[in-house]
Protein backbone atom coordinates (compact mmCIF):
# COMPACT_ATOMS: atom_id res chain seq x y z
CA UNK A 1 0.00 0.00 0.00
CA UNK A 2 1.59 3.43 -0.82
CA UNK A 3 1.85 5.34 1.74
CA UNK A 4 2.03 9.58 2.26
CA UNK A 5 5.21 11.55 3.73
CA UNK A 6 4.27 14.24 6.06
CA UNK A 7 4.92 17.93 5.04
CA UNK A 8 7.57 18.55 8.65
CA UNK A 9 9.04 15.92 6.21
CA UNK A 10 8.52 16.77 2.94
CA UNK A 11 9.77 20.31 2.73
CA UNK A 12 13.47 20.07 4.04
CA UNK A 13 13.79 16.88 1.77
CA UNK A 14 12.54 18.70 -1.17
CA UNK A 15 15.09 21.91 0.21
CA UNK A 16 17.93 19.43 -0.07
CA UNK A 17 16.70 17.75 -3.79
CA UNK A 18 16.38 21.27 -5.14
CA UNK A 19 20.06 22.02 -3.66
CA UNK A 20 19.44 26.18 -3.29
CA UNK A 21 16.29 27.53 -4.02
CA UNK A 22 13.40 30.08 -2.90
CA UNK A 23 10.46 29.26 -0.91
CA UNK A 24 8.52 29.67 -3.97
CA UNK A 25 10.67 27.42 -5.74
CA UNK A 26 10.39 24.93 -2.82
CA UNK A 27 6.19 25.01 -3.15
CA UNK A 28 6.29 24.65 -6.82
CA UNK A 29 8.46 21.48 -6.46
CA UNK A 30 6.33 20.09 -3.85
CA UNK A 31 2.42 21.21 -5.64
CA UNK A 32 1.44 22.68 -1.77
CA UNK A 33 0.61 26.10 -0.76
CA UNK A 34 3.57 28.62 -0.71
CA UNK A 35 2.38 29.58 2.48
CA UNK A 36 2.26 26.68 4.04
CA UNK A 37 5.66 25.61 2.63
CA UNK A 38 7.07 29.09 4.75
CA UNK A 39 5.94 27.83 7.40
CA UNK A 40 7.34 24.73 7.49
CA UNK A 41 10.55 26.30 6.62
CA UNK A 42 10.66 28.53 8.74
CA UNK A 43 9.98 25.71 11.35
CA UNK A 44 12.94 24.06 10.04
CA UNK A 45 15.02 26.84 10.01
CA UNK A 46 14.51 27.36 14.04
CA UNK A 47 15.18 23.61 14.39
CA UNK A 48 18.58 24.05 12.35
CA UNK A 49 17.04 21.65 9.74
CA UNK A 50 17.69 24.63 6.96
CA UNK A 51 19.24 27.65 6.64
CA UNK A 52 18.40 31.07 4.54
CA UNK A 53 21.03 32.84 2.66
CA UNK A 54 21.55 35.75 0.20
CA UNK A 55 24.15 36.54 -2.79
CA UNK A 56 23.30 39.74 -4.60
CA UNK A 57 20.14 40.20 -3.62
CA UNK A 58 19.08 36.62 -4.50
CA UNK A 59 17.61 34.81 -1.44
CA UNK A 60 17.18 30.82 -0.78
CA UNK A 61 17.19 28.12 1.62
CA UNK A 62 19.42 25.44 1.40
CA UNK A 63 19.83 22.02 4.08
CA UNK A 64 22.20 21.98 6.76
CA UNK A 65 24.69 19.20 7.61
CA UNK A 66 22.51 18.70 10.59
CA UNK A 67 19.70 18.94 8.62
CA UNK A 68 20.51 15.94 6.29
CA UNK A 69 21.22 13.81 8.71
CA UNK A 70 18.08 14.60 10.66
CA UNK A 71 16.10 14.10 6.83
CA UNK A 72 17.93 10.50 6.77
CA UNK A 73 16.58 9.01 9.87
CA UNK A 74 13.29 10.47 9.17
CA UNK A 75 13.15 8.80 5.49
CA UNK A 76 14.76 5.41 7.15
CA UNK A 77 12.31 5.19 9.76
CA UNK A 78 9.55 5.90 6.86
CA UNK A 79 10.96 3.40 4.89
CA UNK A 80 10.96 0.60 7.28
CA UNK A 81 7.30 1.64 8.63
CA UNK A 82 6.39 1.36 5.27
CA UNK A 83 8.10 -2.23 4.62
CA UNK A 84 9.85 -0.60 1.31
CA UNK A 85 13.45 -0.99 1.75
CA UNK A 86 14.21 -4.18 -0.08
CA UNK A 87 12.14 -2.73 -2.90
CA UNK A 88 13.74 0.83 -3.06
CA UNK A 89 17.27 -0.79 -3.29
CA UNK A 90 16.15 -2.75 -5.84
CA UNK A 91 14.92 -0.03 -7.74
CA UNK A 92 18.13 2.00 -6.92
CA UNK A 93 20.11 -1.25 -7.95
CA UNK A 94 17.97 -1.10 -11.65
CA UNK A 95 18.67 2.91 -11.84
CA UNK A 96 22.77 2.46 -11.85
CA UNK A 97 23.29 1.46 -15.17
CA UNK A 98 20.84 4.17 -16.47
CA UNK A 99 22.37 6.79 -14.08
CA UNK A 100 25.77 5.41 -15.91
CA UNK A 101 23.84 6.13 -19.18
CA UNK A 102 22.24 10.05 -18.62
CA UNK A 103 25.47 11.03 -16.93
CA UNK A 104 27.80 10.25 -20.14
CA UNK A 105 25.32 11.30 -22.26
CA UNK A 106 24.52 14.75 -20.29
CA UNK A 107 28.42 14.82 -20.00
CA UNK A 108 29.44 14.59 -23.62
CA UNK A 109 26.49 16.96 -24.67
CA UNK A 110 28.12 19.57 -22.11
CA UNK A 111 31.63 18.94 -23.17
CA UNK A 112 30.37 19.79 -26.44
CA UNK A 113 28.40 22.78 -25.84
CA UNK A 114 31.95 24.34 -24.21
CA UNK A 115 33.78 23.35 -27.50
CA UNK A 116 36.16 20.74 -25.65
CA UNK A 117 35.07 17.52 -26.75
CA UNK A 118 37.32 15.49 -29.25
CA UNK A 119 34.91 13.91 -30.88
CA UNK A 120 31.51 16.76 -30.74
CA UNK A 121 28.12 15.00 -30.26
CA UNK A 122 25.27 16.10 -32.17
CA UNK A 123 21.59 17.37 -30.31
CA UNK A 124 19.77 14.75 -31.96
CA UNK A 125 21.91 11.99 -30.72
CA UNK A 126 22.00 12.81 -27.12
CA UNK A 127 18.05 13.12 -26.96
CA UNK A 128 17.95 9.44 -28.42
CA UNK A 129 20.60 8.26 -25.65
CA UNK A 130 17.87 9.58 -23.17
CA UNK A 131 15.02 8.24 -24.32
CA UNK A 132 15.91 4.17 -23.47
CA UNK A 133 16.32 6.30 -19.91
CA UNK A 134 13.03 7.89 -19.94
CA UNK A 135 11.47 4.69 -21.07
CA UNK A 136 12.80 2.55 -18.50
CA UNK A 137 11.59 5.71 -15.64
CA UNK A 138 7.99 4.99 -16.03
CA UNK A 139 8.19 1.42 -14.52
CA UNK A 140 11.16 2.69 -11.96
CA UNK A 141 8.68 5.07 -11.17
CA UNK A 142 5.72 2.70 -10.86
CA UNK A 143 7.74 0.41 -8.60
CA UNK A 144 8.70 3.45 -6.15
CA UNK A 145 5.28 5.12 -6.24
CA UNK A 146 3.45 1.60 -5.06
CA UNK A 147 5.22 2.37 -1.59
CA UNK A 148 5.78 5.58 -1.32
CA UNK A 149 3.71 8.77 -3.05
CA UNK A 150 6.52 11.35 -2.85
CA UNK A 151 8.34 9.61 -5.88
CA UNK A 152 5.32 10.39 -8.25
CA UNK A 153 6.41 12.49 -11.08
CA UNK A 154 9.77 11.96 -11.98
CA UNK A 155 9.33 10.18 -15.27
CA UNK A 156 6.26 13.12 -16.28
CA UNK A 157 8.83 16.28 -15.63
CA UNK A 158 11.66 14.04 -17.49
CA UNK A 159 9.67 13.45 -20.37
CA UNK A 160 8.51 17.00 -20.72
CA UNK A 161 12.22 18.15 -20.34
CA UNK A 162 13.00 15.60 -23.48
CA UNK A 163 10.37 17.10 -25.66
CA UNK A 164 11.29 20.84 -24.85
CA UNK A 165 14.95 19.67 -26.06
CA UNK A 166 14.20 19.11 -29.29
CA UNK A 167 13.10 22.76 -29.83
CA UNK A 168 15.38 24.37 -26.92
CA UNK A 169 18.53 22.59 -26.29
CA UNK A 170 18.91 24.27 -23.40
CA UNK A 171 16.36 21.83 -21.65
CA UNK A 172 18.81 18.23 -22.22
CA UNK A 173 21.37 20.28 -19.26
CA UNK A 174 20.00 23.43 -18.19
CA UNK A 175 20.53 24.29 -14.25
CA UNK A 176 18.08 27.23 -14.82
CA UNK A 177 14.80 24.96 -15.29
CA UNK A 178 13.64 21.44 -14.63
CA UNK A 179 15.97 20.05 -17.36
CA UNK A 180 16.70 16.14 -18.13
CA UNK A 181 19.68 16.65 -15.96
CA UNK A 182 18.53 18.28 -13.06
CA UNK A 183 15.47 16.02 -12.81
CA UNK A 184 17.65 12.98 -13.08
CA UNK A 185 19.98 14.30 -10.70
CA UNK A 186 17.14 14.81 -7.79
CA UNK A 187 16.16 11.19 -8.41
CA UNK A 188 19.19 10.02 -7.79
CA UNK A 189 19.43 12.66 -4.65
CA UNK A 190 15.82 11.46 -3.97
CA UNK A 191 17.25 7.73 -3.69
CA UNK A 192 20.60 8.17 -2.33
CA UNK A 193 18.48 10.24 0.76
CA UNK A 194 15.97 7.76 1.16
CA UNK A 195 18.53 5.11 1.69
CA UNK A 196 21.08 7.14 3.16
CA UNK A 197 24.11 6.04 0.74
CA UNK A 198 26.44 8.28 -0.51
CA UNK A 199 27.49 9.13 -4.37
Amino acid sequence: MTRGTPIEVLVPHAVRLLGYADTACVAERLGLPEAEVHENLLDAQASGRVGWSEFDGDGGWSPTTRGARHSESLLAAELDDAGARTAVEEVHRDFLPLNDEVSAACTAWQLTELGVRAEPVTALATLAALEGPAAALVGLEERLVAHLERFAGYHGRFAEALEAARDDTAWITAADRDSCHRVWFELHEDLIATLGLSR
